[in-house]
């Protein structure tokens, strides 16, 4: 029997041995972010569409308080324009504040929710409104002859043009 000489021949006979792992045999890494894209691309296509007529969700107590926690953190510190340094800031003071120094944001924060409540059901009203709307102006014309045909009685008898 031959046996090559050098390095090549060693790894060789060396990756013949070792037991292969089937996730790993036939599989390339471009492939894999191809599926993922195309993956991506599928999710962004069944999504809906926003509709720009909804109202917004109401802000949290914490979103409510860190409004006005932003203002005062900007004259006090004019140099900071870090968004994240003012969030940061934001969060210590929200989490040190007492349960009694919360209460008036969280009495915004829910009077917010109620007039989102009311904007909602309005909101709602006008969808079903709209869609009970379409769903008559969905059928044809001939549909709509038809019925108003078969209330007065009257029969369209198709003409035959061939003689």
């Amino acid at each position: 029997m031959k046996t090559a000489k050098g390095k090549g021949a060693a790894k060789a006979s060396k990756e013949a041995l070792k037991p292969t792992d089937d996730r790993k045999v036939g599989k390339r890494k471009a492939a894999t972010v191809a599926d993922k894209s195309s993956k991506q691309k599928a999710k962004k296509e069944k999504r809906a569409k926003k509709d720009p007529n909804k109202p917004k969700r109401p802000p949290s107590a914490f979103f409510v308080f860190l409004e006005e926690f932003r203002k005062t953190f900007k004259k006090e510190n004019p140099n900071v324009s870090s968004v994240a340094a003012v969030g940061k800031a934001g969060g210590e003071k929200w989490k040190s504040m007492t349960s009694a120094e919360k209460a008036p944001y969280e009495a915004k924060a829910s009077k917010k929710k109620d007039e989102y409540g009311k904007l909602m059901n309005a909101y709602n009203k006008k969808q079903s409104a709209a869609a009970d709307g379409n769903a008559e102006s969905d059928r044809s014309k001939s549909e709509v002859n038809d019925e108003d045909d078969e209330a007065t009685g009257e029969v369209d008898l198709p003409i035959c043009l061939f003689v």
